[in-house]
């Protein structure tokens, strides 16, 4: 029987626990969709359960970002969702595996160039839709009037960032990529002879040519900056920002880079004091499974089950692929778990289960898990990590490859090639998977090194969010490279004083010694 006393108590222990720094914030986000969009909303529930105030800027062709919902105020605007859909993939998908037909050396800057064209188109896109924000006053007067304590944006597309840098915004990035690659080659140093870019397929231990591969990968890479995606915003800076303003320093102002990183899964490299590492942030313990699935995996006995799924922009595989894969696991005595969409393949055993949804997190914890047949995204490797589940590879597109080498570097994963698949291939590569103790053994260890933390990485990512916004930014741990020019940010400016000093040294030096020379041949002369 509730008395008022005990139901103020209650309602007063639910406002404590929903907020527990008792301040409520306002947060702008602005998101990129697709997967990035899921590992933002799992952010945004938990500062919502903390009090926080989140007000969400999506398209409304939005893919994947509803709307209506209970944790944010949605503000519809123009995005790169109202000029593509996601049929573009499917048409990359094939380019690529176009290009994976030519060497390993040449198919990386094959997919480099596929990429870029992409890249080119989305970045115009987004530069003409933040002009048109900053150009409507009925739009800026909204933002300026919400009072916002600070802006959480991911900066794979730099919206937010030059949005949040226009309101005079303290500003965390929720981020992985960012301009052309890995975030850390925007905000931190890079060196080639051991600091693999993406795209590249290389590890952080690589011979001579491998460097070769990789400096000309940078050197592609600086090219695609400097000539492609920072001029689509020149006009714009130009506009509304002071004189010598351009992305990058807007980029390099974010007070906390939020990062979807782990060194035990990333390769050991450089970094920066604003930078925090919440790779796997999204993983959680399993839940139970709905019960026809909990049925289909237990009738899988002592041999147990593998999940396959390939992500959410790639809707299917090449006909010919799926096939060959089909009459792999229908050859296999574990039960199969496959996330499908499209006709079923016709060499489908009895053993395969083909669902357009799957509860992943669930089965990669489920004990009878024994492999993950995946497309290397990075939400799924830090599943894989976090559930000690080994994978077999099969990348297509973006960063899968260089995700799943990171894997099969540290001997818990296989990769097969799409472009090459056979039914006896890929049927080798799971059984060498399921029955090889070793890969478990080793995706066992990076999962205990992934969990052994002081704090979760989500715990660490509300810290550092709420951290900015009590301190106003974190500039403090801003370093000053940034702002420093590149010829003294690479000391070159010393490095041509110090030569013109060496220079004038011998110089006068040689001028003495001629000046001498010629004295003594002069007296030689009189003397004779």
């Amino acid at each position: 029987m509730w008395t008022p006393l005990s139901l103020t108590l209650c309602v007063l222990s639910a406002v404590l626990l929903r907020c527990p720094g008792g301040d409520s914030s306002r947060i702008l986000v602005t998101p990129v969709d697709g997967s990035h969009w899921l590992n933002m909303e799992l952010i945004l529930r938990q500062l919502h359960a903390r009090g926080h105030e989140i007000t969400v800027l999506r398209s409304a062709k939005s893919w994947y970002i509803p709307e209506n919902s209970t944790v944010y105020t949605s503000i519809n605007i123009r995005m790169l969702e109202d000029e593509e859909d996601m049929e573009v993939y499917n048409r990359m998908l094939i380019d690529v595996m176009e290009c994976r037909k030519k060497s390993q050396f040449m198919s990386s800057f094959c997919q480099k160039y596929i990429l870029t064209q992409l890249l080119s188109k989305g970045h115009r896109i987004i530069a003409e839709s933040t002009a048109i924000l900053l150009d409507d006053p009925v739009f800026m007067k909204k933002m300026y009037d919400a009072q916002f304590d600070l802006m959480l944006t991911d900066p794979g597309f730099p919206l937010g960032t030059i949005l949040g840098r226009y309101l005079k915004l303290p500003m965390v990035f929720n981020v992985r990529w960012i301009n052309t690659g890995d975030s850390h080659f925007t905000m931190a140093p890079s060196p080639s002879s051991y600091v693999p870019l993406t795209g590249t397929e290389l590890t952080d231990k690589m011979d001579f040519m491998d460097r070769v591969k990789n400096v000309l990968f940078q050197i592609y890479s600086e090219v695609e900056l400097q000539f492609l995606i920072y001029p689509a915003y020149s006009n714009l800076m130009a506009r509304h920002f002071p004189p010598g303003s351009d992305l990058l320093s807007l980029q390099l102002s974010a007070d906390i880079w939020l990062v979807r990183a782990d060194f035990v899964f990333e390769f050991p490299r450089p970094t920066m004091p604003n930078v925090v590492y919440i790779g796997g942030f999204q993983c959680q313990e399993p839940s139970p499974l709905p019960d026809e699935l909990e049925k289909f995996v237990e009738s899988s006995g002592d041999h147990g089950v593998i999940v396959m799924s390939i992500g959410t922009f790639v809707f299917a595989l090449p006909r010919k692929t799926t096939e060959a894969i089909a009459a792999a696991f229908a050859e296999l005595p574990q039960k199969v778990i496959w996330r499908y969409s499209g006709q079923p393949p016709t060499a489908l055993g009895n053993n395969t289960l083909l669902v357009k949804w799957l509860p992943q997190k669930d089965l990669l914890g489920h004990p009878k898990t024994r492999a993950f047949v995946a497309h290397g995204g990075t939400n799924g490797m830090y599943e894989a990590i976090y559930h000690g589940v080994p994978v077999v590879g099969l990348p297509l597109l973006f960063d899968q490859f260089d995700n799943v080498i990171r894997l099969q570097a540290r001997g818990a994963a296989r990769i097969v090639e799409a472009k090459s698949i056979t039914k006896e291939s890929f049927l080798e590569a799971v059984k060498d998977v399921v029955e090889n103790p070793s890969y478990r053994e080793n995706i066992q260890r990076l999962s205990r090194l992934h969990r052994d933390k002081p704090m979760t990485p989500m715990d660490t990512a509300l810290f550092w969010i709420e951290y900015v916004i009590r301190n106003k930014g974190a500039p403090h741990l801003q370093a000053v490279g940034y702002s420093l020019p590149w010829y003294s940010y690479f000391c070159l400016d010393v490095a041509a004083f110090l030569l013109a000093i060496v220079v004038a040294v011998v110089w006068f030096s040689m001028f003495c010694c001629r000046l001498l020379c010629c004295r003594r041949s002069k007296r030689k002369l009189k003397g004779e």
